[in-house]
């Protein structure tokens, strides 16, 4: 009751009447809460009951709640101006812009040695023939979406998806695999919470003999100590990798037809922190800063996409996923999707 009264107390940033046609449902807020204060303060303590969130004082409260208003203007404003997608309030409401991209992105190109292949290294550059519409998803190839929390590691979780991907297909198990074992051990190039790349990653994975399955080594949202006393667990191996020819779309749904890839996007975006569904269209750079897995490709409507599998938790996106627009006519893809994609083999 404190908290509420104090919340009153501060001057309404904004006063909104939205007026589109939106299932508000599937966002978390309908037009009504954006008329009066007290609909905002009911708004934001019954999102604090469904986030499960505590905060440490009062102060850090009204803190947090200055700046969940601020990101649903921003949220209404944009459903308001996009047709093709559609924001939504998620667990990343009560985090400035910049916090969030500190804590949830963690791609390091900057200062890297990493070279790229060459084109004729690429395996499946004679494939003429794709198909219309792949989703690894329902050929059984995708694990659950996971969550690497406030640890910028989504360089290891994309590693572990396409190396996922291609032990299915070619032995027919789906197996979790450990995105924690990278961040402790796979540390020559790669910098556990704060970033890396994944051709390091399936680097390391072969010159290591494989990767252990996650319930056998658990991810722990932080870095660890690479424990070397699990070698005689099972373990999950890859012959190599290969790099998608940049800035190729042909070049990458071929590949993807026949497996799913380690992407880098810049998710850097605004719109990303609140994506809640549709084929996402909105404005954003090509400065990677993300590692994401492609998992399939298709088109609806008209608009050709791309399945993107991210690493946020399956309550953010489409169920941890996102549709993001292809066909762009720009080579680099939308948020630089066709830049930096590779993916791991393996022998039959």
């Amino acid at each position: 009751m404190a908290s509420k009264l104090l919340l009153l107390l501060f001057p309404l940033l904004f006063m909104v009447s939205a007026a589109f046609a939106r299932d508000f449902s599937i966002v978390g807020y309908s037009p009504d809460d954006l008329t009066c204060i007290d609909k905002l303060i009911n708004l934001f303590e019954s999102w604090i009951e469904k986030h499960g969130k505590i905060y440490e004082s009062i102060e850090e409260k009204l803190h947090r709640f200055e700046i969940f208003k601020d990101n649903l203007k921003h949220i209404d404003e944009r459903n308001k101006a996009v047709a093709n997608y559609w924001l939504g309030l998620n667990e990343f409401s009560d985090l400035s812009h910049e916090e969030f991209k500190k804590m949830y992105l963690g791609l390091k190109i900057e200062g890297s040695p990493r070279k790229r292949q060459s084109e004729e290294e690429f395996t499946y550059r004679d494939v003429e023939v794709i198909p219309k519409s792949v989703d690894w998803r329902k050929k059984g190839a995708v694990t659950p979406v996971k969550n690497q929390g406030s640890c910028g590691s989504c360089w290891a979780f994309s590693t572990v998806a396409a190396v996922e991907g291609i032990n299915q297909i070619v032995t027919g198990n789906l197996t979790s695999l450990s995105e924690q074992e990278l961040i402790d051990c796979d540390t020559t190039y790669n910098n556990g919470c704060n970033g890396g790349l994944m051709d390091y990653a399936f680097s390391f994975i072969v010159s290591n003999g494989g990767l252990h399955k996650e319930d056998d080594y658990p991810y722990l949202m932080e870095e660890g100590t690479c424990d070397e006393k699990r070698d005689l667990s099972e373990v999950v191996q890859i012959s190599g990798y290969h790099d998608v020819p940049t800035n190729s779309e042909e070049n990458l749904l071929k590949a993807l037809a026949h497996q799913p890839l380690s992407i880098a996007i810049e998710a850097s975006g605004r719109d990303f922190q609140f994506y809640s569904g549709g084929v996402f269209d909105g404005h954003c750079g090509t400065e990677l800063d993300h590692g994401v897995a492609a998992v399939g490709y298709g088109s609806t409507k008209g608009m050709d996409y791309i399945i993107v599998k991210n690493s946020w938790g399956s309550k953010w996106g489409e169920k941890g996923f996102i549709r993001m627009k292809r066909n762009t006519g720009k080579p680099e893809g939308l948020c630089g999707i066709n830049k930096m994609a590779s993916y791991p083999t393996k022998d039959k």
